[in-house]
């Protein structure tokens, strides 16, 4: 039986702001394009999340795929503030009854984690216990980090199996100790017909870095472009590509200026998913000093063409590279993250490029072709 046979109507829960187009709604591509593989199983589509007054679509916007395909409004909101909590608490009513309104008319709900609109969404569930539920926490899963309380109550409820019943929660990373409801997963950018076979790179030449991330405080770009010029001051050759937007851009673009980058470090912005790929395909390393992780997607594009990865001890990252084999796990303190690299790149050709084969090996297991069949799996198995 096929699951568009079992399951009719499916029902997604998410904060991505969407914009509608000529009846078309568009949303962050990167989350769309996984979408599209979760709605092809369905004949109808409601989503539940925000919608912008805008319609001007940027080089990040995708559009869903599927023809009957409706949008159910919610606000966007944030509890930083006191002036955020009185919002939150005057929507709550309203989001409850919409959200309880969609969940009686849909076969399937599918929440995308955490955030404010899941959390919300993941009450209303507990009133639907025999209809089948899968969660994309997209987030940190690590049961030992320090995260605010809303993803804390979203983590622990989801996963309880008395007050979530026929539920799915699709984590990143292999966990101790976890509810037989978490069930590891993963994520992809690249096709099987993309893969690459390993090509040798020289580092005693030119260093080449690439940054793909958004320009905010928890991607930290500016200590990447800091390592960039220690690494310089310390007598390596190593220039920098940087790829996304954010509200720290004009900061970056800044200090580069300021001290006299510009030769070696070049901003771009946000680009589309063929410019990113053409200049990894030569990196020598992607690199990712980010505070906090779900899955690693730039580290995880890198490693996908042999660009090794250099990034934090968070989340699912030392899994990824099995503690060092696979890549550099640096300090996110500036000297620290400089000696751990400078050590590394002072082992030589041989040990880098055994290092980078491993990362291109690992990571060319996770394809789109794969993603698709494991998200078959999951919505045919509930």
């Amino acid at each position: 039986m096929s699951s568009k046979e079992t399951h009719k109507k499916l029902a997604i829960f998410t904060l991505v702001v969407h914009k509608k187009k000529d009846g078309q709604y568009y949303g962050y591509a990167p989350y769309v394009s996984e979408m599209n593989m979760w709605t092809s199983h369905f004949d109808e589509v409601i989503v539940v999340g925000p919608l912008s007054s805008s319609t001007n679509l940027e080089k990040i916007d995708l559009n869903y795929s599927h023809g009957n395909l409706s949008l159910v409004e919610v606000p966007v909101f944030h509890i930083k503030s006191f002036l955020g909590v009185l919002k939150l608490v005057a929507s709550l009513p309203g989001m409850f009854f919409k959200m309880y309104k969609v969940m009686r008319k849909a076969d399937y709900f599918h929440f995308r984690c955490p955030s404010n609109v899941s959390a919300v969404a993941a009450v209303v569930q507990i009133f639907f216990p025999k209809k089948p539920k899968s969660t994309k926490y997209a987030g940190n899963w690590d049961p030992n980090s320090n995260q605010p309380i809303g993803y804390r109550f979203q983590k622990r409820l989801l996963a309880n199996r008395l007050l979530t019943k026929n539920m799915k929660v699709l984590v990143y990373g292999e966990w101790p100790n976890q509810s037989k409801s978490v069930v590891p997963f993963m994520s992809a950018t690249y096709r099987d017909n993309e893969k690459l076979t390993f090509q040798k790179r020289d580092y005693t030449q030119r260093l080449k870095f690439v940054f793909i991330g958004a320009m905010v405080v928890g991607k930290r770009p500016l200590l990447t472009v800091k390592i960039i010029e220690a690494l310089r001051l310390q007598g390596f050759d190593a220039e920098l590509h940087m790829f996304g937007d954010g509200d720290l851009m004009d900061e970056v673009k800044q200090y580069v200026e300021d001290n006299q980058l510009s030769d070696a470090i070049e901003i771009y912005g946000n680009r589309n998913k063929e410019t990113v790929k053409d200049c990894i395909q030569d990196a020598h390393f992607t690199i990712l000093p980010s505070k906090s992780e779900g899955w690693p997607k730039a580290i995880a594009e890198g490693m996908f063409f042999g660009a090794i990865p250099v990034s934090t001890r968070i989340s699912c990252l030392p899994w990824i590279l099995n503690e060092g084999e696979r890549g550099i796990l640096i300090s996110d303190e500036l000297d620290e993250a400089v000696d751990l690299i400078s050590t590394e790149l002072r082992k030589g050709n041989e040990y880098l490029n055994a290092m980078a084969e491993k990362s291109l090996n690992w990571a060319q297991q996770y394809t789109l072709d794969r993603l698709e069949q494991e998200i078959e799996k999951v919505v045919t198995s509930n």
